[in-house]
């Protein structure tokens, strides 16, 4: 298993979001939907059109997902960028049938993807793929909104704080943050 890192540059997601914006809806609804739900990129990959999507083609406010790693069940609120996301992706690919796979690649195919889109705005230092979507949630969670790491941990589906904090890359980050802060 390769480890890879979470997209730390706000800057950079941001770019990332663009370009997919214009250029790919599908490209473009895997990557929001991997860095607003933290879900695992094998189970993007396994949704189904019935999943995300009501019969007239709105997008549900709440997807359930069985996670395949663990067999536990999430039941995600998804947000206005998700939402607008699968918006996009329906209107550019016409509808679906209902057991039509979202995203028909295999994770090694997602993989490169992600991996490629990171290079492409100047990621260059550290290994990027799939699982960076869900570390990336992680990080911009603790780092920029503040949220606490017991409740990062419960949305991961990690067993302990030190688990999450590696996971998220983010401890020599905030040790960094801390002694530039505290001057006595």
């Amino acid at each position: 298993m390769n480890v890879v890192e979470p997209i730390r540059d706000p800057t950079k997601l941001a770019e990332i979001k663009r370009r997919l914006r214009r250029k790919n809806a599908r490209h473009y609804a895997f990557f929001v939907l991997g860095i607003n739900t933290a879900l695992r990129p094998g189970d993007i990959l396994k949704l189904r059109a019935g999943d995300v999507y009501r019969e007239d083609g709105n997008v549900r406010d709440v997807l359930a997902v069985r996670a395949e790693k663990t067999g536990k069940l999430h039941r995600i609120k998804l947000n206005e960028a998700v939402k607008e996301a699968l918006e996009r992706l329906w209107f550019a690919e016409g509808s679906f049938e209902p057991e039509q796979r979202l995203f028909p690649w295999t994770r090694q195919h997602a993989w490169r993807l992600v991996n490629r889109w990171c290079r492409e705005v100047g990621l260059t230092d550290g290994r990027y793929g799939g699982h960076s979507l869900r570390k990336t949630w992680g990080y911009v969670a603790r780092k920029y909104h503040r949220i606490p790491i017991e409740l990062i941990q419960a949305k991961l589906g990690h067993s302990t704080p030190a688990v999450t904090k590696r996971y998220i890359g983010i401890t020599h980050d905030e040790i960094a943050d801390v002694e530039a802060q505290v001057v006595l």
